[in-house]
């Protein structure tokens, strides 16, 4: 323990210079140094780390286009368009595209009685508590115990009647058509550092060509307009299957801009993010529940109740810009060229194998009382290699 002490304590080391004078070795250091210093410039150049990079900043807006034609028991025959099946009106960056949907037309503020649950089937006015609201309810209740069919008897509410049914949503889905709609994508990027600005529509692209292509991996991989069909068969998932019950889709925009070479360029992706997990058997849903209101024949506020499933699309934006900056380039480089100093370990350890009487010239122990005494000097420094 004591001779540990004194070992990392009591002793201080210092280069001594040791000149080998050989010509085999000295040409040997040469050559390491030479092949050295150019792998590690070359490393500096090939790996972009005399490059600086910029995260970015990102807007997206979308607008979806399509028509599809519905005929239910509820409705009859209707005509969907954009401003109805796109609930609620588009966002920026997502928007939700109604596929699927649950009628309850005809509500009206009045009493009726609730929908079967363990909280509402009753008896008796005694199973029912005035005032009370249920969170999986539709309304207050009033205190009485009514028909809700031949056999079935809930607490009456306070609510818009009739209230809605809990039933499954119609398969196929009611918007089958809606795989053929087209969203057309709009994002503008910025890389604040190098003060650069871009969007996805390119300069070579013209209004008419905007108007009229269709993004396709193989043919057009440029192209902003994206049909829903297309997108489905990227990601290997049934459009028909998912726009019964819903789900999650993401857009991915991939901006990956080399400034100097002046490349950037979006590649887009796709991805569904709900993707059921294979040890539930529960399957992924995604609705939402919004109403039409108008005015009935009497002057009384009247309301068409709809459930909408539907597919939630987010376009997601990612990115990085590069660009040659001498301050990063300096910095990387001389920390580089500090590994040359490995040059000279590797030379000293065939030298060390070779000569053994290398060892005993080049380390030497020196108490400090020889150094106070009269004795000549020690020279310092480190050890150069060839014929000088």
């Amino acid at each position: 323990m004591i001779k540990c002490v004194k070992s990392c304590f009591c002793e201080y080391s210092t280069p001594q210079i040791l000149v080998v004078k050989s010509c085999t070795i000295g040409t040997l250091y040469r050559l390491y140094q030479m092949l050295a210093i150019p792998l590690i410039l070359c490393f500096v150049l090939l790996c972009g780390d005399h490059q600086d990079t910029d995260d970015i900043l990102s807007s997206v807006t979308t607008k979806v286009k399509g028509i599809a034609l519905t005929n239910t028991p509820e409705l009859g025959e209707q005509i969907w368009d954009v401003a109805d099946y796109i609930i609620p009106s588009q966002d920026d960056s997502s928007f939700f595209l109604m596929t699927n949907m649950i009628f309850t037309p005809n509500q009206t503020q009045s009493k009726c009685a609730e929908y079967p649950t363990l909280n509402s089937i009753c008896t008796s006015d005694m199973n029912c508590t005035k005032g009370f609201k249920d969170a999986q309810g539709n309304g207050v209740q009033t205190g009485r115990c009514v028909d809700f069919s031949d056999s079935v008897k809930t607490c009456e509410v306070l609510a818009w009647c009739p209230v809605e049914k809990k039933v499954e949503p119609p398969n196929p889905a009611l918007l089958a058509d809606a795989e053929n709609f087209t969203i057309y994508i709009k994002n503008n990027i910025q890389f604040t550092k190098f003060n650069f600005k871009k969007r996805n529509i390119l300069p070579n692209m013209s209004r008419s060509y905007v108007a009229n292509c269709v993004f396709n991996r193989n043919m057009d991989p440029d192209c902003p307009i994206f049909r829903i069909k297309d997108i489905f068969e990227e990601t290997r998932e049934d459009f028909q299957t998912m726009a019964v019950y819903g789900g999650i889709m993401a857009v991915q925009i991939q901006w990956d801009c080399d400034l100097d070479m002046d490349t950037c360029a979006p590649q887009y992706s796709f991805r569904r993010i709900d993707k059921k997990d294979p040890k539930s058997s529960e399957t992924p849903v995604h609705n939402l529940r919004f109403a039409k209101y108008y005015k009935n024949s009497h002057g009384k506020d009247t309301r068409t109740l709809i459930k909408g499933y539907g597919i939630r699309f987010d376009v997601l934006v990612y990115g990085k810009a590069k660009k040659i900056c001498i301050f990063t380039t300096i910095i990387n480089v001389g920390a580089l060229l500090s590994y040359v100093r490995v040059v000279d370990y590797n030379v000293d350890k065939i030298v060390g194998y070779n000569m053994k009487g290398f060892s005993m010239k080049k380390f030497k122990y020196v108490d400090e009382r020889e150094l106070i005494s009269n004795e000549a000097p020690i020279p310092m420094a480190e050890t150069h290699y060839g014929t000088w």
